[in-house]
């Protein structure tokens, strides 16, 4: 299963690997500063403003990117990245497909577990923003899907439209985080992404798998969860 998952070709990043591999480790430093700086709203921000609040010139700003907007995209994509290595580390190689796409869903999402209204909002409004965070979902969609596929040949689960299933529940935390959706929401974000991933999981398990006992008098059928 993990094999699977390796070879799911992930998106190109912002910063190359030369460009990476040079960086020093106060110019990493900072990229980790401006991440808490963005948290917070970006849009009204000069390169000026952050290299004072990082404490550092402008020219070593410049080294790193030659704008604020290009700065917003590689400090978002070397975040969607860790805590993309640290969703597949989730994944062990004794999980059944179901145990591997909860753990790998629980992880991915917390990429929206810090995103606030402000950020959300001015994130939506920087060229290359929409596209990057689309590459990435695209990614996680991708692996969500060769999960559930281990779990249709595991037994785990019916014969089910996996591509459709995926895309659904590797979205939500997407979805869940656009600005104008999060105010409504009751819960955070990823609260509200991880409870609908295992409401969809659940009513996918095959019967078969679930343990048996006396059936409450208000269970929903099983025909209806499968549905859900």
């Amino acid at each position: 299963m993990i094999d699977r998952v390796r070879a799911v070709n992930g998106p190109q990043p912002v910063l190359g690997r030369e460009r990476e591999r040079s960086l020093t480790v106060r110019q990493r430093e900072i990229l980790d500063e401006l991440g808490r700086i963005f948290e917070k709203g970006f849009i009204d921000i000069t390169m000026a403003d952050l290299a004072a609040r990082v404490n550092c010139s402008l020219r070593t700003l410049y080294g790193v990117a030659q704008s604020r907007n290009e700065l917003v995209l590689i400090v978002s994509d070397r975040s969607l990245r860790q805590i993309g290595r640290t969703a597949h580390e989730a994944i062990e190689e004794d999980m059944s497909g179901l145990e591997a796409v909860r753990a790998y869903l629980a992880a991915a999402t917390m990429a929206v577990s810090t995103i606030t209204q402000e950020f959300a909002n001015d994130m939506a409004a920087v060229p290359g923003g929409a596209e990057l965070h689309e590459a990435h979902s695209d990614y996680l969609v991708d692996v969500t899907h060769t999960l559930l596929d281990t779990a249709v040949d595991n037994g785990e689960i019916g014969p089910v439209d996996t591509a459709a299933v995926a895309r659904m529940i590797a979205g939500l935390g997407r979805d869940f985080s656009r600005p104008g959706v999060m105010a409504d929401l009751a819960s955070s974000p990823k609260g509200a992404a991880d409870a609908m991933v295992d409401i969809v999981l659940a009513g996918l398990r095959a019967p078969s798998r679930v343990a048996p006992g006396p059936r409450p008098a208000n269970r929903v059928p099983h025909r209806v969860q499968s549905l859900l």
